[in-house]
C-alpha cells in the first residue's frame, strides 16, 4: 500500500476544516452574537422586575450612598401664591402662607393679581411643576376686588371660550382659599367659588378642597377668618409635603362640590394610581362643575349619593320629596297662568330676547340692549388695547381695532349655518315679528355698554394708556356680531345715527334679503356672505329658512352690484364642503362684481348638536392661499392684495384699487364722513363711489410681506414656522 495515500486519507478531514474555516468562524460569531443578545434580554427583564418591586428612592441610591441629583425626579418645583385683596387681609394671608411653605425648603413667590398677566403666563404653570395657591376675596355684590378684577374676567372668558378648550390648563395644579362674609348669603365667597370653577373648567387639577374663610365670627367654622385660614393652611402644607414626596392622593380634581370624598368621615385612603388617579383621567369627560358647598350641603350630598339609606333618614327624604312636589305643582300653576295671559295678549308682539335666551347670551359675554339688540367686546379690541396687533380689518382696511364696536340691532337670523359661532342660540325668522326698539335707544346703550367694557381694562397689565383713552371713543361699528342686522326695520335710521356720530359702518348680510339691500342707504363697506357657489352646497352649509333661498341669494348679489360704495364678498372655506367649486365662485364674482373678496378658513367653534363640523373641516393657511391663487386665475380683473395669517384670511381686490404698482385698499375715514354728510345734506342726490375715499395700503399689510399682516408697531405673534414661503402662487 502506498504510504502517501494513507497520509492523504488521514489528513483529509483537517484539510476540509481548513478549506471551510471561514464558515466555521462565521458560525462561532453567530453563536456568540446570540449569546450576547440573550444576556441583554435577561438583564432587561430583571431590571424591569426590579423597577416594579423596588421603590424609586432605592433605585436612585448609588454605591456611594447618596441620591444622584441628575436622576432624582422633582414632583414640586415651587409654590406660587396669588392674592387679590382690597383691605390687605388676603395679602397678609399670602405672606403667612409663604413663610410656612419656606419651611419646606421649597421656592415660593407671592404675586399680586393686579400685576399678573394671565394671558401671557398662566399657561406656563401647565409644565412648571409648581403648585399655585389662590387667595381671593369677595367684595361688594359678589364681585372680585379691584386688584383681581382683570384676572377673574380673563379667567371667566377663557373658561367659556371654545378656543381655549377643556384641556388648556391640563397639568396645572392649584388650590383656592376664598375670603368672604356669610352675612351676605347670596354671594358668600362667590369669587373663590368662581375661580375654582373656571380653573377646573380649563382642565387644571385641584390638589385639595377649596377653603372658605368667613368674617362673620358667629357663623365662622373656626371662630374667625384667621382661624379658618390657619386650618386651611395646615391642610395645604400637609398636602404639599405629600406632593413633594411624589404621593398622588385625592383630591382627584373631578369631585362635583370641590370637596374630596377621601376627606369625608369613614372614607378609606387610596393607593397612588388607583381610583383617585383614574378619576383625574376621566374628569375631562364629565360635565359636572365644581361648585362649592357648605359643610351641611356637603353632608346632604354625601348621604344622597350613598347606596344605603338609613331608616332614620327615610323620613327626612320623604319630607324633601313632598316639598319638591308641592313646589313643582305651584310652578305648573304659575305657568298655566302665564300661558293664559299670553293667549289673552296674542295680538301684541313679543320680545325677541326671551328670559332663557337672555341668560344664555349674557353668559357668553353679550351686553344685551332692549328686546332684540346686543353688543360684545371683540377679542381683537382687547388685543390692540394691549399692543398685540389688530384684526384682519385693520390689516385690510385700516380699522383701529381698539376703537371698533361690534354690535347688532337684530339677534335674529334667516339661516342656521353649520359654522355658526353661537351654536344657534340666537332666534331665527324670515321676517320681523317682534317688538321693535328705537334706533336712538339702541345706539346710545350700545356705546355706553361698549365704553363700560373698555373701562374694565383700566390698569390691566400691558394695556397702553394712549390706546385706552382712544378706545373710549368709538370710531368704527362692525354690524356683524350675530344675526341679520338688515332685518331690523329701522336699519337706515340706525346707520344715519352712526354716521352723525362720525362712526364708520361695516354691515354684513347673509344674502337672503335682496329688497332690503337695494333699499339700504350708503355704508362705509357692505359685506355679503357667499358661503357656497351652488344651490346644493348653499343649502347644505347655510341651511336657510327661505324656500326660494337660491333666487334670493342671486338677487342679493345683483343688488350688491348696483351699489356705488365699497362692497365685499365674504367667502368662508369649509374643507370637504365648498373648496372645490372654483369655477362656480368665479361666475358669482361676475354677477355681483364686488370691490373686494375676503377668503377666510372656517373657525371651528367646538362640538354642537346643531352641526357636524369638526377640526377636519378647518383648512390650513397654505390651503386657503392655494384656493385664492387658483380663484384669482379665473377672475382676471382681480389680484391678491393683503394677508392676515393669524386669522387665516386673504384679501382679493379689484385692480381699480391698484394705482401704478401700489394698492389702495385702506379707507380714508375722515373723507368718508365728509362724503356721507354731503349725501345727507343733498337729500341723497349727491352720490359718491368707493374710490372717492380710498387710502394707500402700507407695505406690511400686503400679501407676501414678512409681517404676515401684523402691524410692526405692535408686538408680533410667534409663528411656528417663520421660514416657510407661501407668497408665490
Amino acid at each position: 500500500m502506498d504510504p502517501s495515500l494513507d497520509t492523504w486519507d488521514f489528513s483529509s478531514p483537517l484539510i476540509s476544516l481548513w478549506i471551510n474555516r471561514f464558515y466555521i468562524y462565521l458560525g462561532f460569531a453567530f453563536g456568540f452574537s446570540l449569546w450576547i443578545c440573550f444576556q441583554i434580554v435577561i438583564r432587561k427583564q430583571n431590571k424591569n422586575s426590579q423597577e416594579k418591586t423596588v421603590p424609586k428612592a432605592s433605585r436612585d441610591l448609588m454605591t456611594n450612598g447618596y441620591i444622584s441629583p441628575q436622576r432624582k425626579e422633582v414632583f414640586v418645583s415651587g409654590v406660587k401664591i396669588f392674592y387679590g385683596s382690597q383691605t390687605g387681609t388676603a395679602k397678609g394671608f399670602a405672606t403667612t402662607l409663604a413663610e410656612a411653605v419656606s419651611s419646606l425648603d421649597l421656592p415660593v413667590a407671592i404675586i399680586n393679581l393686579k400685576e399678573y398677566d394671565p394671558d401671557d403666563h398662566l399657561v406656563e404653570e401647565v409644565t412648571s411643576k409648581n403648585v399655585c395657591a389662590f387667595l381671593v376675596a369677595t367684595y361688594t355684590d359678589g364681585r372680585p376686588t379691584e386688584s383681581a378684577e382683570w384676572f377673574c374676567k380673563w379667567l371667566e372668558e377663557a373658561a367659556n371660550d371654545f378656543r381655549f378648550g377643556k384641556t388648556y390648563l391640563k397639568g396645572m395644579r392649584y388650590a383656592v382659599f376664598g375670603l368672604g362674609n356669610s352675612a351676605y348669603v347670596s354671594h358668600f365667597n362667590k369669587v373663590g367659588k368662581n375661580v375654582d370653577k373656571w380653573l377646573w373648567m380649563l382642565g387644571a387639577h385641584r390638589v385639595m378642597s377649596r377653603g372658605e374663610g368667613d368674617c362673620d365670627v358667629v357663623k365662622s367654622k373656626h371662630g374667625n377668618i384667621e382661624a379658618d385660614f390657619t386650618a386651611w393652611k395646615a391642610k395645604f402644607i400637609s398636602r404639599l409635603q405629600a406632593l413633594h414626596k411624589g404621593e398622588r392622593k385625592p383630591c382627584g380634581g373631578n369631585c362635583k362640590k370641590a370637596k374630596c370624598e377621601s376627606n369625608q368621615r369613614g372614607s378609606e385612603p387610596t393607593e397612588p394610581g388607583s381610583h383617585a388617579q383614574e378619576g383625574f383621567h376621566q374628569r375631562d369627560a364629565e360635565e359636572e362643575e365644581p361648585f362649592g358647598s357648605t359643610s351641611e350641603e356637603e353632608s346632604e350630598d354625601h348621604q344622597s349619593l350613598s347606596p344605603v339609606i338609613d331608616v332614620e333618614d327615610l323620613g327626612k327624604i320623604m319630607d324633601r320629596v313632598k316639598k319638591e312636589k308641592r313646589e313643582k305643582e305651584q310652578q305648573e300653576g304659575e305657568t298655566g297662568l302665564i300661558k293664559s295671559t299670553v293667549k289673552n295678549e296674542a295680538s301684541e308682539r313679543r320680545a325677541m330676547i326671551t328670559p332663557a335666551l337672555r341668560e344664555a347670551l349674557t353668559k357668553q359675554g353679550y351686553q344685551l340692549i332692549g328686546s332684540h339688540s346686543g353688543v360684545k367686546l371683540c377679542r381683537w379690541t382687547k388685543s390692540m388695547l394691549r399692543g398685540r396687533g389688530g384684526c384682519y380689518k385693520h390689516t385690510f382696511y385700516g380699522i383701529e381695532s381698539h376703537r371698533c364696536m361690534e354690535t347688532t340691532p337684530s339677534l335674529a337670523c334667516a339661516n342656521k349655518c353649520v359654522f355658526c359661532w353661537r351654536h344657534h342660540t340666537n332666534p331665527v325668522g324670515t321676517e320681523w315679528r317682534w317688538k321693535m326698539d328705537q334706533p336712538e335707544v339702541i345706539l346710545k346703550e350700545a356705546i355706553e355698554n361698549h365704553q363700560n367694557m373698555i373701562k374694565q381694562f383700566k390698569g390691566v397689565p400691558g394695556v397702553k394708556e394712549e390706546r385706552f383713552e382712544e378706545g373710549m371713543t368709538v370710531k368704527h361699528c362692525a354690524l356683524s356680531l350675530v344675526g341679520e342686522p338688515i332685518m331690523y326695520p329701522e336699519i337706515n335710521s340706525f346707520l344715519k345715527l352712526l354716521h352723525e356720530c362720525k362712526i364708520s359702518s361695516f354691515l354684513v348680510t347673509n344674502a337672503q334679503f335682496p329688497v332690503e339691500i337695494r333699499n339700504l342707504k350708503p355704508v362705509t363697506q357692505l359685506y355679503v356672505s357667499v358661503d357656497a357657489s351652488t344651490k346644493e352646497s348653499l343649502k347644505k352649509i347655510d341651511r336657510p329658512l327661505f324656500k326660494d333661498f337660491w333666487q334670493r341669494f342671486l338677487n342679493s348679489l345683483k343688488a350688491l352690484a348696483a351699489k356705488q360704495q365699497r362692497t365685499v364678498y365674504r367667502l368662508t372655506l369649509v374643507k370637504a364642503w365648498n373648496v372645490d367649486e372654483l369655477q362656480a365662485y368665479a361666475e358669482l364674482v361676475s354677477l355681483g362684481n364686488p370691490d373686494f373678496i375676503e377668503v377666510k378658513g372656517v373657525t371651528y367653534c367646538g362640538e354642537s348638536s346643531a352641526s357636524s363640523l369638526t377640526m377636519a373641516n378647518v383648512p390650513w393657511h397654505e390651503e386657503v392661499v392655494r384656493f385664492v391663487c387658483e380663484l384669482v386665475d379665473l377672475i382676471p380683473d382681480y389680484e391678491i392684495a393683503c394677508e392676515h395669517e393669524h386669522s387665516n384670511c386673504l384679501l382679493i381686490a379689484h385692480k381699480k384699487f391698484k394705482i401704478g404698482r401700489e394698492w389702495w385698499t385702506w379707507i380714508d375715514y375722515s373723507r368718508f364722513q365728509e362724503l356721507i354728510q354731503e349725501y345727507e345734506d343733498s337729500g341723497g342726490s349727491r352720490t359718491f363711489s368707493a374710490k372717492d375715499y380710498m387710502a394707500k395700503t402700507p407695505h406690511w399689510a400686503l400679501f407676501g410681506a414678512n409681517e404676515r399682516g401684523f402691524d410692526p408697531k405692535d408686538r408680533r405673534y410667534q409663528r411656528k414656522n417663520k421660514s416657510k414661503d407661501i407668497s408665490g402662487c
